[in-house]
């Protein structure tokens, strides 16, 4: 994964009452290199399209910071809010 910077995904915001089915809770953060295996694949299938702006350079449309966004699980029952951060080394 050389020249590519790292990414995190970290739960920051829970918006509905239901449980995650995943058992994801705020705090939670993930290496997304690393702990694929930890995360809901719900959730990934969602994020993968912000992973891929941010991590090839890009940034999201209306973020405050160019090296971070927030997106939601789709799960209508549980919307958990994740923020994926660019890690530049």
């Amino acid at each position: 994964m050389a020249g590519r910077p790292k990414i995190k995904i970290t739960m920051v915001d829970k918006k509905e009452k239901g449980p995650c089915h995943y058992g994801h809770g705020i705090g939670d953060s993930f290496d997304f290199d690393q702990d694929r295996d930890k995360m809901c694949p719900m959730m990934l299938h969602t994020a993968f399209p912000y992973i891929d702006i941010l991590r090839y350079g890009g940034t999201v449309p209306g973020e405050e910071n160019e090296d971070e966004c927030l997106f939601c699980c789709p799960d209508a029952r549980v919307i958990n809010v994740f923020k994926i951060e660019r890690i530049k080394e």
